[in-house]
């Protein structure tokens, strides 16, 4: 007879992970999701500002923008592997994006290099508020990994809200 080679299921996964089975690994997974969504959103509009910047800032606006958006999307890894790494799955569709997503979508024809800026600026403080929340729930699970992980990503996040808020000024 063969021996049955039982896997431990996501619950048990989570546990050896994080050190809980109150549902940690699901409300930190779901957090994430939104996260990874936001991301996605803001690189999207980061990479569309960088190609539609005009006036005497030409240069040196887009390489911010090119820049910041490829610190961004170097991110939507890492945060993704978190989730599948707590046992749980990420963002499957861009429908999923967009029914997860806070961040504005920006279409506009004419959108000027200040607006440019104060919206990207808008949108790393409402992503580092975030950040900081999501954080508050990994220490509540006692997950240090994901926690340690976010307090990168809030610096990169305040980085480039500085960097878009002394170029405004």
């Amino acid at each position: 007879m063969l021996a049955s080679h039982h896997r431990p299921g996501p619950d048990i996964r989570a546990h050896h992970i994080i050190g809980t089975m109150t549902g940690g690994a699901d409300e930190i997974s779901s957090a994430l999701n939104a996260l990874l969504a936001d991301l996605f959103a803001i690189y999207v509009k980061t990479r569309n500002f960088h190609r539609h910047v005009s006036g005497m800032y030409c240069r040196d606006y887009p390489r911010l923008f090119a820049e910041q958006g490829d610190q961004v999307l170097a991110t939507i890894d890492p945060v993704a592997e978190r989730v599948r790494n707590l046992g749980q799955t990420t963002l499957r569709s861009v429908v999923h994006i967009t029914r997860l997503q806070h961040a504005v979508d920006n279409a506009a024809m004419n959108v000027t290099t200040a607006e440019m800026l104060a919206e990207l600026a808008s949108d790393n403080c409402r992503l580092a508020s975030s950040l900081r929340e999501i954080h508050g729930l990994c220490e509540y699970h006692s997950d240090v990994v994901t926690a340690g992980s976010i307090e990168s990503w809030i610096d990169e996040a305040e980085g480039r809200i500085w960097s878009l808020t002394e170029t405004f000024e």
